[in-house]
């Protein structure tokens, strides 16, 4: 069991919450922001460890968090009781994950039949409204974990900001969202904000060597991801690294005429990705994940990908002294500085940007691709 003491990199945020148990004012609704993967996830789960543990832990802070007194009293799970037990055996009845997949289980064929590409009001209802205002099987409350909360429609989020400002007693909700301002500020203002930072590169790098992972690789991932353990993890598995570092360098080779062979390609490896995602949402969670919505996700990646070599041109045009994201392509790096003007190159980088929001209106990626390699190749 992951307990709320044993979260590395998030001394901030964890001595947030530290100093709200201590008070007895832990916030009913929170809400936890920052990048993918850097153990928002995890928190959520030990705090709510921590909430329905039949026995929970005090000890002096002894310098654990430099942002709280040496004798300030800590609070974790005990890890030994039934409840701590149970909910780390993923079975305890009164912690639950609010997800857009769970709309595959919903009572109603219609909703279970929809291709999910957002966190609908049907089950947002289903799973954790009318959950909420039920009693708690152990006596400690409830605890509820919305994940991706971005992605909650309109509708479903303005059914849920009763239940956020005056929750029954005991229950507590937990948004995950990478930006606040993804949110609607109506329910921003009803949630605590607890914010999580990137994690520190050497701690990512030292993860994904446990994983195999050499060490170029490592660390190109480790700064892509701006500290991101999982997303990390994630990307580094399969031959999306390859597929950067041969990207990169056709785009540095290509004459200001673009290259349609590579936007062609660029469409086939997103639709790939994105058959792929589509079969890993049906395994893990036995729901259909909409295509369209896989293959926006897909592009935007390649997208951030391309997004960072611009980046990294617009540093070595400059002067700008900050580590390069493809330090393990300063060469190729280099050769698309010396191609374009940093205006030019500044200019790439925020067209990519608006490639990626016409995505989302359902803009076709094709066109998109072709785009973007005009757009890289003459600046």
């Amino acid at each position: 069991m992951v307990k709320l003491l044993d979260i590395v990199g998030q001394d901030a945020a964890v001595a947030l919450l530290q100093r709200s148990l201590a008070a007895g004012r832990m916030g009913h609704a929170l809400m936890f922001t920052g990048p993918h993967g850097v153990g928002r996830r995890t928190t959520a789960l030990a705090l709510g460890g921590v909430l329905l543990c039949e026995n929970p832990q005090t000890m002096p802070n002894n310098a654990r968090f430099d942002q709280l007194d040496n004798d300030f009293q800590l609070t974790d799970a005990c890890g030994q009781c039934n409840a701590c037990k149970t909910l780390d055996a993923g079975t305890h009845p009164d912690f639950e994950v609010v997800y857009k997949e769970l709309a595959a289980f919903h009572p109603k064929p219609e909703v279970r039949g929809r291709k999910m590409q957002n966190l609908g009001i049907d089950v947002i209802k289903h799973f954790l409204l009318n959950s909420a205002y039920l009693a708690s099987s152990r006596g400690r409350g409830k605890v509820f974990v919305v994940r991706e909360a971005e992605l909650m429609s309109a509708d479903a989020q303005n059914a849920l900001l009763k239940t956020l400002e005056e929750p029954p007693p005991g229950v507590t909700i937990i948004l995950l969202c990478r930006r606040s301002e993804q949110m609607l500020p109506t329910t921003t203002s009803r949630c605590h904000a607890v914010r999580f930072g990137p994690l520190p590169l050497d701690f990512v790098t030292d993860r994904l060597a446990g994983e195999d992972v050499a060490a170029d690789e490592a660390l190109f991932w480790a700064s892509f991801t701006e500290g991101s353990a999982g997303r990390s993890l994630s990307l580094a598995r399969g031959e999306l690294y390859t597929i950067k570092c041969e990207m990169l360098d056709e785009l540095a080779k290509m004459g200001p005429g673009g290259n349609a062979a590579l936007g062609e390609r660029l469409q086939k490896i997103t639709d790939a990705q994105a058959i792929e995602a589509v079969k890993a949402a049906k395994s893990d969670d036995g729901a259909e994940m909409a295509k369209s919505l896989a293959t926006r996700r897909a592009t935007g990646v390649m997208l951030e990908l391309i997004a960072a070599g611009f980046r990294d041109a617009i540093s070595l045009s400059t002067g700008l002294d900050r580590p390069l994201v493809n330090a393990d392509q300063r060469g190729t790096i280099e050769s698309i500085a010396k191609k374009h003007s940093t205006r030019q190159l500044a200019g790439v980088v925020e067209q990519l940007s608006n490639y990626e929001q016409l995505l989302w209106r359902n803009v076709s990626s094709r066109i998109v691709w072709d785009n973007v390699v005009l757009a890289c190749a003459s600046g």
